[in-house]
C-alpha cells in the first residue's frame, strides 16, 4: 500500500546521495564510505519538514567540520521534480528540508482509493508469528491482568497482521500441575460438604463461590453419583466438569471483549503425547542437565540465568517449567518464526531461563519475545476499587465489560505501554464528555458522519478526490490534519515492529484533536463550492483513518453518539 512519507524520504535520500556524489566528483569532498545517516521529522516546525544528520557523520573522512560539509552538500542538491521547496544548513551541521504543500494533498486520493486498507503493508511477507496471551489459569474467572493482556495481545495481533505477518493468536490452557490438583481437591471438598460430609479445602486450594456453584450444578445433573467412587476417579470427573465450565465462560467473556483465539492449546496434551518427556531427554542428551538432591536440573545459569532450574522434582513429576520448555519447542516445530508471549509482571524472572531453554533447544533465543505487563489499578470515585458494583466480589473481565463497555475497556488498556502501571478510572470510562479519551475519539468519527449526512440531505455531491481542487486546503488546521493522515502508514508499521499498540490510541487522540480544532475554526457546508468539496473530502479521509485505527484496536467507530 502507498506510504507517502516513505516515498518522500526516499526522494530526499536520492537528493542527498546525488549531492554527495557531485561533491566527490568536484573534489570538494573525499568520501569513500557512505555513512548510515538518518532522515527524520524535526521536533520544531521551524526546522523544516524533514532533516538529516549526514554531515555530522562525515568529518573524519572529509577532514572538515560538519557545518562546512553541510554547506557543500546543500550547494549540490538538485531538488527539481521533488516536493522540496527549500534546503537549509542549521546548527552544527544539520540539513533541513522544507516541502511545498502539494505532497500533503496527495494523501486524500490515496486514502479514498485504499479505504480500509490504507496504512497496511507487506513488511512481514507472510512470516509466521505466534502471539500467546491471556493464558489464564482455568481455575476461576479472569481478573484485570488477564483483561489488560487480552486487549494488548489482540490489538498487537491485529497490528502485526496489518503489516503482513501470518499471525496465530493462541491461549495456553494450564490444565495440568499443582494448581489443577488443588483445584480438584477444592471441588471435592465442596462436593462432599454439599452432602453434609465433613471435608476440608487444602490451604493452597480455591475458596471462591464459583467452586460451590459448579458443584451445585453438577449435583443437580448427576446427583450423588460420585460419592462412592474412588477418590482419584471422583476428583478427575469433578475437575473435568469444572474446567469445561470455566473454559466455556472464558471463551464467552473473551468473545464479548472482541477476542477470538485461533488455538486453545492444552498443557495436558504435552504430557499425554510424551512431548515433555522427549524435551527433557533432548536436554539430557545435549548435556544441559544434571542430578542433585534427587531432582533433575536444567543448567539455566549456563545460558545467562541467575540460577539453575528444576525440571523433574524429587517425587519424579516434571515441573511447570519443563512443560513450558516443551510448549515453546512445539511452537517452533509448528513453523513459527517468532513467538511473542505476554506475561504478567510476576513472571519477569522467568524470561532469562526461558530464553536460555530456547537456546539450549537449538533455536535463536531472539525468536522468543516476551512482553511484560504491569499491574492495573481500578479507581471508582477517586478510590481504589477492588469489588464489582454488581456482585460485591473481585472485579472480573465480565464485570468490567458490564460496567464500562468493551470499547472503553479496550481503549483504556491500550493507552499506556505494557511495561507501565495502569490506573483505570471507571467513572471517566463511562463519562460522555471530551474528558473521556475513547468518547473523544468516537465523537470525532460520529461528528464527521453527521456532517456527511447533512451534505447528502442538502443534495451536495462530493466529487472523487482526483477530480476535486484540493489545493484550496491551505489553512493551518487543514495542513496539520493532512500531515497527520500521511503519518498513518508509518505509525502502524512502527507500532507493529515495536510491539506497542498504545501508539495507536495516542495517534487516534491526536488526529481527533486536530479534527476538533479544524471543526471549530473552519466551516464546511455553506462555503464556496470548491472549498466545501475539498473540506468534505478532507473530513472523509479523517473518518476513514479513525475507523482504521479503532478497528485495529478492536473498538467500534459509531456513526451516531
Amino acid at each position: 500500500m502507498a506510504d507517502i512519507i516513505s516515498d518522500i524520504e526516499k526522494s530526499i535520500k536520492d537528493v542527498i546521495d546525488r549531492a554527495v556524489k557531485k561533491a566527490c566528483e568536484t573534489q570538494e569532498l573525499n568520501i569513500t564510505v557512505m555513512p548510515d545517516y538518518i532522515i527524520e521529522v524535526p521536533r520544531e516546525k521551524t526546522n523544516g519538514d524533514f532533516a538529516t544528520n549526514i554531515a555530522m557523520l562525515l568529518p573524519k573522512q572529509a577532514k572538515m567540520p560538519p557545518r562546512k560539509i553541510a554547506e557543500i552538500l546543500t550547494s549540490h542538491m538538485d531538488t527539481a521534480d521533488t516536493y522540496i521547496e527549500k534546503v537549509e544548513t542549521a546548527g552544527p551541521g544539520f540539513i533541513n528540508f522544507y516541502l511545498n504543500n502539494k505532497w500533503l494533498i496527495n494523501v486524500i486520493p490515496v486514502i479514498e482509493k485504499e479505504a480500509e486498507n490504507y496504512g497496511r503493508c507487506n513488511k512481514g511477507q507472510g512470516k509466521k508469528i505466534n502471539v500467546e496471551f491471556v493464558s489464564a489459569n482455568p481455575t476461576g474467572p479472569m481478573h484485570m491482568g488477564n483483561a489488560r493482556g487480552a486487549a494488548l495481545g489482540d490489538s498487537l495481533a491485529n497490528l502485526l497482521e496489518a503489516v503482513g505477518y501470518d499471525v496465530t493468536k493462541e491461549f495456553y490452557v494450564n490444565d495440568s500441575g499443582n494448581q489443577i490438583e488443588n483445584f480438584g481437591k477444592s471441588l471435592e471438598a465442596r462436593y462432599l460438604q454439599l452432602f453434609g460430609i465433613e471435608a476440608e479445602i487444602p490451604e493452597e486450594g480455591y475458596h471462591g463461590e464459583d467452586i460451590i456453584e459448579h458443584m451445585r450444578e453438577l449435583i443437580k445433573i448427576e446427583g450423588d453419583k460420585y460419592l462412592n467412587v474412588p477418590e482419584e476417579e471422583r476428583r478427575a470427573r469433578l475437575t473435568e466438569y469444572a474446567l469445561e465450565k470455566n473454559l466455556a465462560r472464558m471463551k464467552k467473556d473473551l468473545a464479548d471483549f472482541g477476542v477470538e483465539f485461533d488455538i486453545w492449546f492444552s498443557e495436558q496434551t504435552l504430557h499425554k503425547v510424551g512431548k515433555v518427556e522427549q524435551t527433557i531427554d533432548y536436554l539430557k542428551e545435549k548435556g544441559y542437565t544434571y542430578e542433585s538432591e534427587d531432582a533433575l536440573w536444567f543448567k539455566a545459569s549456563q545460558f545467562g540465568a541467575e540460577k539453575d532450574e528444576v525440571l523433574i522434582r524429587s517425587n519424579g513429576l516434571p515441573t511447570y517449567f519443563a512443560a513450558d520448555i516443551a510448549y515453546h519447542k512445539n511452537k517452533f516445530e509448528r513453523g513459527f518464526e517468532i513467538a511473542i508471549d505476554i506475561w504478567g509482571a510476576d513472571h519477569h524472572g522467568h524470561i532469562p531461563r526461558m530464553k536460555g531453554a530456547v537456546e539450549a533447544l537449538g533455536y535463536n533465543p531472539d525468536r522468543l519475545h516476551v512482553i511484560i505487563m504491569q499491574l492495573v489499578r481500578l479507581y471508582r470515585q477517586g478510590e481504589i476499587a477492588r469489588m464489582s458494583k454488581r456482585t460485591g466480589r473481585a472485579v472480573t473481565l465480565s464485570d468490567l465489560i458490564e460496567e464500562v463497555g468493551r470499547d472503553a475497556a479496550r481503549f483504556f488498556f491500550n493507552m499506556r505501554s505494557a511495561d507501565t502501571h495502569l490506573d483505570f478510572d471507571l467513572d471517566l470510562a463511562v463519562t460522555q464528555s471530551t474528558d473521556n479519551p475513547v468518547f473523544y475519539v468516537q465523537y470525532a468519527h460520529a461528528r464527521i458522519c453527521s456532517i456527511l449526512r447533512q451534505a447528502e440531505e442538502n443534495g451536495i455531491t462530493i466529487l472523487p478526490a482526483e477530480e476535486a481542487n484540493l489545493e484550496v486546503l491551505t489553512e493551518e488546521s487543514e495542513l496539520a490534519i493532512l500531515r497527520k493522515l500521511a503519518d498513518f502508514p508509518s505509525e502502524i508499521l512502527n507500532s507493529a515492529l515495536a510491539y506497542e499498540p498504545y501508539h495507536l490510541t495516542r495517534y487516534s487522540l491526536e488526529l481527533s484533536s486536530l479534527f476538533h480544532t479544524f471543526y471549530n475554526s473552519c466551516r464546511v457546508i455553506g462555503q464556496e463550492e470548491n472549498i466545501m468539496i475539498a473540506r468534505l473530502l478532507l473530513i472523509k479521509s479523517v473518518k476513514q483513518v479513525l475507523k482504521n485505527t479503532l478497528t485495529l484496536l478492536g473498538i467500534t467507530a459509531p456513526e451516531r453518539m
